[in-house]
């Protein structure tokens, strides 16, 4: 496909779809549009009465669930209230660049939201889903690297970037090893994940440190949010193969009409991506779900 619209995302009914984050940015226009086009979307956020606020601007069947992917304990929380089969997981939420900080569960923030909390989420949701888990990566995965000698910053002086593009690289390195595990159960479920270029989003909006000078750099000649939106909506509806990374198609992939592309050599790394899913486990207590079976 060489074009892609939000007027082109199919009709949703039936289905049932929980995005993390869904209060701001690309996550909130995902959560909308799916809601537009007729699924059941469940906003899996942080801040309760912002997601209602957000809900209450939407169409159609919203419901909002309180998720902080900072801590485990409320992500199983959050799994073992969730009963009903879903369709798509969109696993969107993270945070960008903050200055060193911990999770409830002592991981350094960047991974701990971005990937270990997703990890977790996926793992107890995965009996239940019957459709795709999207995971939101980054163009920064490009300039990461995952440091198993300490991979939360306990001894390394911190660097938010370098920290975040670690987390981004993992989010990468989890969708190749949870399809790998998928296709060996033999479920029709596939794992995909998108990145949305340069989009104008509150992550970048709050004017501090480093995300200062991004904000101000990118804003020039960042696409909207809604357009940030578009490669995150494909790899949730789009006919796209297990595995797929879609993201924009234009210049650097910073903006334009979503399409499959590439990825770092270290993203392509399947030893890495085993022995990461393996030290996710261990950190996590979560794991692949025996009882996902062919279906």
């Amino acid at each position: 496909m060489t074009t892609f619209t939000l007027a082109q995302v199919p009709a949703q009914p039936g289905r049932t779809v929980v995005v993390t984050g869904a209060t701001s940015g690309i996550g909130r226009v995902t959560a909308e549009v799916l809601a537009a086009r007729g699924a059941r979307v469940v906003l899996a956020v942080r801040d309760v009465d912002r997601g209602r606020a957000a809900a209450r601007a939407m169409s159609g069947d919203v419901v909002v669930r309180p998720l902080d992917l900072a801590d485990l304990a409320s992500v199983r929380a959050f799994a073992a209230d969730l009963a009903e089969p879903v369709d798509v997981l969109v696993n969107n939420a993270g945070v960008m660049v903050p200055p060193l900080s911990r999770t409830a569960d002592g991981f350094e923030l960047q991974l701990g939201t971005n990937h270990l909390g997703h990890f977790a989420l996926t793992n107890l949701l995965l009996p239940r889903v019957r459709g795709r888990v999207v995971t939101v990566s980054s163009n920064a995965h490009r300039f990461g690297a995952i440091d198993f000698d300490d991979l939360n910053w306990d001894r390394r002086r911190y660097r938010p970037m370098a920290a975040y593009g670690q987390s981004k690289l993992a989010n990468l390195l989890f969708t190749a090893e949870l399809q790998r595990r998928l296709t060996a159960a033999g479920t029709s479920v596939a794992a995909v994940a998108a990145h949305p270029g340069m989009a104008a989003t509150r992550l970048l909006s709050e004017r501090r440190g480093v995300r200062h000078l991004l904000h101000r750099v990118s804003v020039p000649v960042a696409q909207s949010a809604e357009d940030g939106a578009l490669p995150t909506l494909y790899a949730a509806v789009a006919d796209v193969p297990g595995d797929s990374y879609a993201g924009p198609s234009g210049f650097l992939e910073g903006r334009g009409a979503p399409a499959l592309v590439g990825r770092s050599a270290r993203a392509r790394d399947t030893a890495v991506a085993h022995r990461l899913w393996e030290v996710s486990e261990e950190l996590t207590g979560t794991t692949f779900p025996a009882e996902v079976a062919a279906r």
